[in-house]
């Protein structure tokens, strides 16, 4: 891609953006990008970029994502839920114990 293919991407994405921070209160940001026929993968693709990019201007090192497939350690913890608001039926409602693995 040439630098002034580059340029207008890049100035088109930069408006794309702060128009959808500046959209209505109440207004999700899919629901923006939809009705401005806007690719919801697009955007947070070019989000990214601009981000990396200032985190990179202020001399800020990004955290390394670890993938799952390379996390060995699992922990579990016992989770106590209120019986009430996981009650299904009468049968069910006596565990209401959840682990969960993080």
């Amino acid at each position: 891609m040439d630098q002034i293919t580059h340029t207008v991407r890049y100035s088109m994405w930069k408006d794309i953006l702060l128009q959808c921070q500046n959209r209505p209160d109440g207004m999700s940001a899919k629901q923006w990008l939809k009705e401005n026929q806007v690719s919801e993968k697009s955007y947070y693709y070019w989000q990214r970029k601009f981000r990396n990019e200032l985190f990179e201007k202020q001399g800020i090192a990004l955290p390394a994502l670890q993938s799952s497939s390379n996390c060995t350690d699992i922990s579990f913890a016992e989770m106590t839920m209120p019986t009430e608001r996981m009650a299904v039926d009468d049968q069910h409602s006596e565990n209401n114990t959840c682990i969960c693995s993080y």
